[in-house]
């Protein structure tokens, strides 16, 4: 699965960011970020390996809400210039992820 790929991929970039938080001693952001960023992929993994469509649609949707999350504590990251690192690229790749997520559940639901 694409999105797979992608939200792994960008688990792994946001790793850098928050070793720059923590040792910016930012360990609640960090940790914050780090978890909900984590869970998106997790999830997807999850759904992958639902047992109805239903439970397939519920994995996706908890992704979809890690994802939003995770914009959350970027933008907050971001507007409190909690570090030096450049957020952009990071929100728009979420911003991508949340979309797709989003069709992604939107079209299951109808085929139910």
């Amino acid at each position: 699965m694409l999105i797979e790929d992608k939200t792994f991929k960008f688990s792994l970039s946001i790793i850098k960011l928050v070793k720059d938080l923590k040792e910016n001693k930012e360990f609640v952001f960090a940790d914050q970020l780090l978890r909900s960023s984590t869970s998106i992929g997790a999830n997807l993994v999850e759904a992958g390996a639902g047992q109805s469509k239903r439970d397939f649609i519920a994995k996706m949707a908890i992704a979809s809400k890690e994802a939003r999350e995770t914009r959350y504590w970027l933008r907050l990251i971001k507007e409190s210039k909690l570090t030096k690192i450049g957020t952009e690229s990071y929100l728009d790749e979420i911003d991508q992820i949340i979309k797709i997520l989003t069709k992604i559940v939107k079209t299951s639901q109808e085929t139910i």
